[in-house]
């Protein structure tokens, strides 16, 4: 068996919570964090719901030390990655070698669309400074000048999978011996195309998301970060610390079925989870939690659902979906629920699939609804399963 990877920091930030521990007391209050648009400049505001981090940009940078003129993506990003640093008690990375591999896939839209209200009222108008970090690596960029991490800087943008991707990307390079230490993950904001673009695609829930019910009507737009500070087993031990967890297997599997669908078969799904299970060395019936991707649509729940049914079937493991908490933070959506399966682990929780009522009539299994602690949570599956089939599983294993 190749050398493990360990998680020995993490960091997060979402609408139910500015780090770790605030995220998991509104776990166990059961309060999610959606709410009507407040911060985001759009007409939608009033008539559809999304869950915001409740943080002004003057104050993420505040808290960050970048400029409230940063991309707001960056500004999250800068957050949840410095927690993770901090978590792992690894906040002067300059002397190693360390790598930030980062996703996200709105990179500095925000900004773009505010230059582009001046831009169509005078040609002549408009900051150019606004577009200059639009594209997605500049947010990345961005960070790591903050953090001090030179060796190796990438980034990844494939749809809802790309943390899960950057995650195990970042754990390929560590065992390769390319790396001793890699913040994976990524991070995403809120922006009106965003917003819109969903909103055209008729997969938006005009109420909160109820993942997995029969009567779901779509998903809530979220954003957020989170970051795993990866490190390997010699640096683990230097770190005087107890890991988190390990991560155990991944995969990465596209069913090219359509351009933002998952194939009904849950072609894509069933086999991101096989590979992964495999390459952990596990069986189906040692998964104790699943983290679904769950995002309330029609397609995804019963791609995903098909899929789960294929590989466990007939003894299922406790399931939830955290999206029915944080809403849809698209690429940050894989390290955010990362950052959940290692506290799932460390803290033996399972997490409640919020306002599930009725089951689907082609499952034969339905999520949890209640919070549960002092479970026996040792092996966790994350499901991040993205436009274009991209669909990646991630298994974290006790250390």
């Amino acid at each position: 068996m190749s050398a493990p990877v360990f998680v020995a920091g993490l960091g997060v930030v979402s609408a139910i919570g500015n780090d770790a521990n605030a995220c998991l007391k509104a776990f166990h209050a059961g309060q999610p964090g959606m709410d009507e648009i407040s911060l985001l400049r759009t007409l939608q505001k009033g008539k559809l719901p999304v869950a915001e981090v409740k943080l002004s940009n003057p104050a993420l940078a505040e808290l960050t030390g970048l400029s409230s003129q940063t991309p707001r993506t960056a500004l999250l990003s800068a957050l949840a990655a410095r927690e993770a640093l901090r978590d792992a008690g690894l906040e002067n990375v300059r002397d190693i070698r360390a790598g930030f591999i980062s996703a996200n896939t709105v990179g500095g839209m925000d900004k773009t669309e505010d230059f582009f209200e001046y831009f169509m009222e005078d040609p002549g108008s408009g900051r150019l400074r606004d577009v200059v970090h639009h594209e997605c690596g500049a947010i990345t960029e961005i960070v790591s000048d903050l953090l001090g991490i030179k060796h190796f800087i990438s980034t990844i943008s494939t749809a809802c999978s790309s943390s899960a991707n950057a995650i195990f990307t970042a754990a390929r390079m560590i065992k390769n011996g390319l790396l001793d230490v890699a913040l994976a993950g990524g991070a995403d904001a809120l922006t009106r195309f965003t917003l819109n673009g969903f909103n055209t695609l008729m997969i938006l829930d005009k109420e909160f998301c109820k993942p997995f019910d029969e009567n779901r009507q779509g998903l809530n737009l979220g954003e957020g970060a989170g970051y795993l500070l990866l490190v390997s087993e010699k640096m683990m031990k230097q770190l005087n610390k107890t890991a988190y967890c390990t991560l155990a297997g991944y995969s990465n599997a596209n069913d090219a079925y359509h351009q933002t669908g998952s194939s009904p078969e849950g072609t894509g799904s069933f086999l991101a989870m096989k590979h992964a299970l495999a390459l952990s060395g596990l069986q189906p019936g040692d998964i104790d939690y699943i983290n679904l991707h769950g995002t309330g649509t029609t397609n995804n729940d019963i791609a995903e659902g098909t899929a789960i049914k294929l590989l466990f079937d007939p003894v299922y493991p406790k399931m939830s979906s955290t999206k029915s908490f944080t809403g849809h933070t698209l690429g940050a959506s894989g390290g955010i629920e990362a950052v959940f399966s290692a506290l799932a682990i460390r803290h033996g929780i399972i997490y409640p699939n919020l306002r599930f009522e009725t089951p689907m009539k082609e499952l034969p299994f339905t999520p949890e609804t209640k919070f549960l602690a002092d479970q026996r949570v040792r092996n966790v599956l994350s499901n991040s399963f993205g436009f274009g089939g991209n669909c990646s599983s991630l298994i974290f294993s006790a250390a």
